[in-house]
């Protein structure tokens, strides 16, 4: 997870280092008046509709605590082990830090980079992967910087951090413009993204209207992969969060 104040933290260890039914009546004829009017039965009954069943989603289809699975959540109140390193490969997208993800997760990414660019949009990868020794260093600059409560809010503490699953990703315009701020919401690669990540499997992880769940600042860059199967679901259904969908207590502070 990061956040326009981390950026610091986060540049800095790249230098270390290194997408009518229209009802129609027919109009009846008028009726003789020397005649009584004729009721005419029809010889088959009018069949009765048979309502589509709503398809259902089996919400334990994968480990919600297990630090490989697909569907981890990571929050607050929910670390990961500090000695968790995912199995994570390269991403061929532009980027302003070199991007690494889950196998699945990186070729998602590939796709909705081509298709906002497809629609007009040049999108770059900010942060990807980062191991809990790599988010301690960007807590603690941003501890020392901050204080404790600001801290808090903007950067997750090392286990806390979704990039350390390989399945989060920030993502800004390749301008460079609003890189990990909140203006990158208003602008139209920031609206695309809010639109259409779910899509590809994506889940905008920390909305604007949410803080008092996920216990971190609106970030309209930061984006989970969690596959299309969900991703589709919690869009089909307006759910917003994880918490919220797996029925997890709220995680606005550290346990």
């Amino acid at each position: 997870m990061s956040s326009a104040l981390t950026r610091r933290g986060v540049l800095s260890l790249a230098a270390a280092s290194a997408l009518g039914l229209a009802g129609c009546a027919a109009q009846a004829p008028a009726a003789d008046s020397a005649a009584p009017a004729t009721t005419h039965r029809s010889s088959a009954s009018t069949p009765t509709p048979t309502p589509t069943p709503t398809p259902t989603f089996d919400s334990t289809a994968h480990s919600i605590s297990a630090p490989d699975s697909l569907w981890v959540v990571v929050d607050k109140q929910r670390p990961l082990p500090s000695t968790f390193v995912p199995s994570v490969v390269p991403v061929p997208v532009a980027h302003t830090n070199p991007p690494l993800l889950r196998d699945a997760a990186a070729a998602a990414v590939v796709q909705l980079f081509a298709a906002a660019r497809k629609d007009g949009l040049l999108l770059a990868s900010n942060s990807t992967y980062r191991s809990y020794a790599d988010q301690r260093e960007v807590y603690d600059s941003d501890l020392a910087d901050l204080g404790r409560a600001k801290a808090d809010l903007l950067t997750a503490h090392p286990g806390c951090s979704e990039h350390q699953t390989g399945l989060a990703i920030d993502i800004g315009a390749e301008s460079g413009r609003c890189t990990l701020d909140t203006c990158l919401g208003a602008m139209p690669e920031g609206r695309w993204l809010a639109a259409n990540a779910w899509r590809f499997g994506f889940l905008l992880r920390y909305p604007k209207d949410k803080v008092a769940v996920t216990g971190f600042q609106y970030e309209p860059w930061h984006f989970r992969y969690l596959g299309t199967d969900l991703a589709h679901h919690l869009h089909r259904i307006g759910v917003q969060t994880l918490e919220e969908f797996f029925g997890l207590p709220a995680a606005p502070v550290y346990t």
